[in-house]
């Protein structure tokens, strides 16, 4: 953790996080009374084998799952509070998502995409779409706003996906593998605008990734081994 971070309010806290799933006779334990907290402003990157719990952990932390014990609790408000219409309201408000597979809706522009959160949220099409357009730019996409996902690749989807989590203004981003379709140089202006966003906004940012580069670039790397996060040395990522 930066000495920028060390004493801001925490936006992220889970407390014995815990998700067990039934397995035929068996149960299957893949997070284990894990623990994490994560202060405004911070960028926390998560790494760990394939099959470890990665995704797992990011969709309780989004709330699009729900704990077998434990609490999330973002911005002071524990989800488990929270019945799915209320849920839905909170992530709209508080967190933006970047999925590995984009999850763009075919039928729409990647301006309306990017402009669907604010939409959503009662927004006027017009601001909503000013403000998708301004984020868009920023990640080199502006020349290709009227274009459909179809007739992206996958890297233009996966900046269009980025424009959309961060256009609400979200105080956490999870991002799963957010670098994964990107060229060396679209990933540095997206770190650069991870930078600026963790640092002039006070979002926190939670990323998930198999990329040694990426996750060092971070306030902190932790590994999910075994359930629980641990944290990861300074040392070359396995």
């Amino acid at each position: 953790m930066n000495s920028t971070t060390l004493d801001a309010p925490v936006m992220l806290a889970c407390q014995a996080l815990t998700r067990v799933y039934s397995e035929g006779p068996q149960d299957l334990t893949v997070l284990d009374r894990l623990e994490l907290e994560v202060r405004a402003g911070e960028r926390v990157a998560i790494v760990g084998s394939s099959g470890s719990g990665k995704t797992t952990l990011l969709n309780l932390l989004g709330g699009l799952d729900r704990p077998s014990d434990g609490s999330v609790v973002i911005a002071g408000e524990s989800l488990a509070g929270l019945n799915e219409t209320q849920l839905g309201h909170f992530r709209n408000r508080y967190i933006g998502f970047v999925y590995q597979f984009h999850h763009l809706l075919a039928e729409f522009s990647a301006l309306e995409n990017a402009a669907l959160p604010l939409i959503i949220r009662g927004q006027r099409k017009k601001v909503a779409e000013e403000r998708a357009m301004a984020l868009l730019e920023r990640v080199g996409m502006k020349a290709r706003a009227d274009h459909k996902p179809g007739e992206l690749s996958g890297g233009e989807r996966q900046r269009v996906a980025i424009a959309r989590a961060l256009v609400t203004d979200p105080s956490l981003v999870l991002m799963d593998e957010p670098t994964g379709n990107l060229d060396q140089t679209t990933a540095a202006t997206i770190l650069a605008l991870m930078d600026e966003l963790a640092r002039e906004s006070a979002c926190a940012f939670v990323i998930v990734t198999h990329d040694v580069g990426l996750a060092a670039h971070q306030d902190r790397v932790l590994r999910l081994d075994g359930g629980q996060l641990r944290a990861e040395p300074a040392a070359p990522l396995g």
